[in-house]
């Protein structure tokens, strides 16, 4: 058997060797416009990313551990709700803990209210299906109210205006990394007595400004979601993280998580209470295995370390990440504000008022009269991609024909939203030079029109 010192030489070796491979097997490659493909997400990767996920290999843990608990540690600090982070196996189950959380058992034993089939929740129309999916899986109803046009995210008085006495929780995602104004909400929902969760997965890094301070995103609602798929700010692979308010919102969440258990011992551990064998616990045996004791419905949705080790190595450069995002949604939009015939056929998203995105996409509102399926065709020939703000008018889709909701108002503006939307990538991948290109694709396209 090989000493501790040489197995720790050997993982050296095997982790530079990793390094070595990264930087052959996946140069960078140079762009030709009109042949290189600029894809609407993507992910940036280093041969640190495979140095780490390599480390963590080696450890042969193929659940959750060292990695993963760094994550968890490094991302709650981000986003200043240390300690209160769980990570999951991807940013649709991150809106799913979330949801089904409120309807926990638990949550009565730290005198919080479950919510119940029947219950409403207010959302809007024009997002993911993801987003929505959990409601209907919890048997909520979903109270769809419609956007601004202008930001693509719903108004607070909107949400406001559309409170019953059946309303029990908001969710809402921040579209396209362009925040809504969960400070608002927040504070109306405290009041009113509501859940509020926010949909982050495709903004973390966006900020809400005020003269109070500065916060990002995710920090607001009772619990927040992200999605680390490769398509977003940060990656696992597939991934994704729920973040909650308190430490008792986390417990409830992590049980939900677990399988419903009420057991807390991490995976490998034993008797972390001290009294495995002595609970009593609904109508089970005195003293039955507190490992087999379930308090909640509960799913496994936990994330491997490998996972989250990458997850690791991309968090240390999230903020570089972020302003490149920045730079490219900026470096963009000035272009398009600069040419007579883009600034007349194409309307950029604006931030939200007392925001700071960290944009996920470039969104555009084709002028009246332009064809946006003749945009986004010929964009894609020019090798540009693109891609639509995700499901248009959710109540539109198939899927949800049989389902029981509700709709305050008209969906006018995610009707018009679904037909002349779309947006471009500005993921960090991006340089001048495609940008360039991407700028005289629309143009080319605009003059065709």
């Amino acid at each position: 058997m090989k000493s501790a010192s040489t197995l720790g030489d050997l993982r050296l070796q095997v982790v530079d060797a990793a390094k070595t491979y990264f930087q052959h097997a996946f140069p960078v490659k140079s762009f030709v416009p009109g042949e290189t493909y600029i894809p609407a997400s993507g992910k940036v990767m280093t041969e640190d990313d495979l140095a780490l996920l390599i480390d963590a290999a080696l450890d042969m843990v193929l659940t959750a551990g060292r990695f993963a608990d760094d994550l968890e540690r490094d991302l709650a600090t981000k986003l200043g709700r240390r300690p209160h982070a769980l990570l999951v196996n991807s940013g649709s189950s991150a809106n799913l803990l979330a949801i089904s959380s409120l309807t926990a058992n638990t949550m009565a034993d730290y005198d919080m209210a479950p919510m119940r089939p029947g219950d409403e929740v207010i959302t809007v129309a024009a997002g993911f299906p993801t987003t929505v999916n959990p409601l209907v899986q919890n048997g909520f109803v979903p109270v769809f109210v419609d956007v601004d046009f202008q930001t693509l995210n719903a108004l607070p008085e909107k949400i406001m205006q559309a409170r019953t006495r059946k309303t029990r929780a908001i969710i809402l995602a921040h579209t396209l990394g362009n925040p809504f104004r969960a400070d608002r909400l927040q504070t109306w929902c405290d009041d009113e007595g509501l859940y509020l969760i926010e949909d982050s997965c495709d903004a973390l890094g966006s900020e809400i400004l005020s003269n109070a301070g500065n916060r990002l995103v995710g920090s607001f609602g009772d619990y927040s979601t992200f999605s680390f798929y490769p398509a977003h700010h940060i990656t696992t692979g597939e991934g994704g993280a729920v973040l909650a308010r308190s430490h008792k919102l986390r417990r409830v969440a992590e049980s939900v998580r677990d399988w419903g258990r009420d057991c807390w011992c991490e995976p490998g551990k034993d008797n972390t209470c001290g009294k495995r064998f002595s609970w009593e616990i609904g109508d089970m045996p005195a003293g039955y295995d507190h490992k087999y004791i379930y308090s909640n419905i509960g799913y496994n949705l936990k994330i491997t370390d490998m996972q989250a080790a990458l997850g690791v190595s991309q968090l240390k450069r999230v903020d570089d990440f972020i302003e490149k995002r920045r730079e490219n949604w900026n470096r963009l939009v000035e272009g398009i504000r600069a040419s007579p015939t883009l600034r007349d056929k194409f309307l950029p998203v604006l931030p939200t008022e007392d925001t700071r995105p960290s944009w996920f996409g470039l969104p555009l509102h084709c002028a009246e009269g332009v064809s946006r399926e003749q945009v986004v065709r010929q964009l894609e020939e020019r090798k540009v991609g693109t891609r639509l703000v995700f499901a248009g008018n959710i109540t539109k889709q198939k899927a949800y024909r049989n389902v029981n909701y509700r709709v305050v108002g008209e969906l006018t503006n995610t009707d018009q939203i679904m037909r002349r939307t779309f947006w471009m990538g500005v993921y960090p991948g991006i340089r001048a030079a495609q940008r360039q290109y991407m700028l005289e694709s629309l143009e080319s396209v605009a003059k065709s029109l």
